[in-house]
């Protein structure tokens, strides 16, 4: 009797803990069949080294813009990484993406993103002041959470704050599984464009100090200028990623430390726990969304089951970060495992994520913050409570209620 394919994403009985799914496909068989929101099959892969691997080959594409491919969500479209766009610097392979990463690279240093490091801290003290002030409890997602990444990543790019709000609904529609129809979709992409047009015109006949002013006038011998089409999807996905991601990985690392109370309790002892316990928080995060996809250009084999041309994998980075091969013992927190910065949370190979200094940079001042300046800080609700954002590609809470 064939074995049924089972529905993906899995569901999570609880939100702090992986899926058993995780463990069980990775002892089963190195690409497991999965059925995605919209119908279709795609292999799945939850094992470390295979998923690093499948990341780091570049004969496998991100690009689901073509004939065959499955599709994510249950839009016509099929969802982002099905849709075709010019200059989509995301999904572009080989030379062309290279090109990109290598013009946009030097403005994403660690010691570019380390300056921030002040900016970013005076952001959160302003913040945790207004939530102080308003006094407890508070939706932690409202005060802070959302707006800090959004405050951060408008400053870099020069884009106004006060636009988060069409920024995290653009995001959230884009990032559609099944919340969203497609004709909600066409309406965001074509205003989210349209507002990264205008915005890249102004900053290139007008250029401040800012990332974007300086994306514009870049230009060397060897790589040229960032087309206006590039610098349009330059600006979605930078802030698109650039908040959606780091927004929901503040609450989902408040969440974990809260769930056991005595990790918090280290945090605030030992402030130089801080940048290993963000790197274990990362690692264990269970609502990382869907994962990445590749499409296969040529028959080969991942982890010695043969994968034929045409077909589509979807790599999970989480399940990969609780491989007990890589990480002994994978469910425990324990923010002094030596080799838990080698986790996958933001990628590998070509596409690794670009922002990750910078969302690092975030997530240990928002920790600091809350630490030093909201010793008392705990959930209003229990773990089991929090409400999950379902139908979005990105994992995250809907809210999260917190006193102090």
């Amino acid at each position: 009797m064939t074995e049924a394919i089972p529905d993906y994403p899995f569901d999570q009985p609880n939100t702090l803990e992986p899926p058993q799914e995780w463990a069980e496909t990775r002892a089963k068989c190195p690409v497991a069949q999965v059925r995605m929101p919209s119908g279709d099959v795609v292999g799945l892969l939850t094992g470390y080294e295979e998923v690093r691997g499948l990341l780091t080959d570049p004969r496998f594409s991100r690009n689901l813009a073509r004939q065959g491919a499955a599709r994510m969500s249950t839009t016509e479209d099929g969802g982002l990484f099905n849709r075709p766009a010019e200059g989509d610097v995301d999904n572009q392979e080989g030379p062309g993406h290279r090109r990109w990463r290598r013009l946009i690279s030097p403005a994403f240093t660690i010691k570019k993103m380390e300056a921030w490091r002040p900016r970013v801290q005076q952001m959160a003290d302003d913040l945790v002041d207004a939530m102080v002030a308003e006094g407890s409890p508070a939706d932690l997602r409202a005060a802070v959470a959302l707006p800090l990444p959004v405050r951060v990543i408008c400053a870099l790019l020069g884009a106004p704050s006060e636009d988060q709000d069409r920024f995290a609904r653009w995001s959230e529609v884009l990032l559609t599984l099944t919340r969203y129809t497609q004709s909600e979709v066409d309406d965001a992409h074509r205003e989210f464009h349209a507002y990264a047009s205008d915005l890249v015109e102004r900053k290139r006949t007008h250029p401040g100090d800012d990332l974007l002013s300086e994306l514009t006038q870049i230009s060397d011998t060897r790589d040229g200028r960032l087309s206006h089409d590039e610098l349009i999807n330059t600006v979605v996905g930078l802030l698109l990623a650039g908040h959606e991601t780091t927004s929901n990985m503040i609450l989902k690392m408040t969440a974990l430390l809260m769930a056991q109370r005595e990790r918090y309790e280290a945090v605030r002892a030992d402030p130089g726990l801080i940048p290993s316990t963000v790197e274990e928080v990362l690692r264990m995060d269970t609502l990382g969304g869907v994962g990445i996809p590749r499409f296969i250009t040529e028959d080969t084999a991942v982890g010695g089951v043969p994968v034929r041309a045409g077909s589509t994998l979807f790599v999970n980075l989480h399940a990969a970060n609780r491989d007990e091969h890589k990480f002994p013992d994978p469910d425990r927190f324990d923010p002094r495992r030596e080799n838990n910065a080698q986790h996958l949370a933001f990628g590998a190979g070509p596409h690794f994520c670009v922002g990750q200094t910078l969302a690092r940079v975030e997530l240990q001042v928002c920790l600091a913050t809350f630490a030093e300046r909201l010793p008392g800080l705990r959930l209003r609700d229990t773990p089991d409570d929090l409400r999950v954002r379902d139908g979005v590609a990105a994992g995250g809470f809907e809210d999260m209620w917190v006193i102090w």
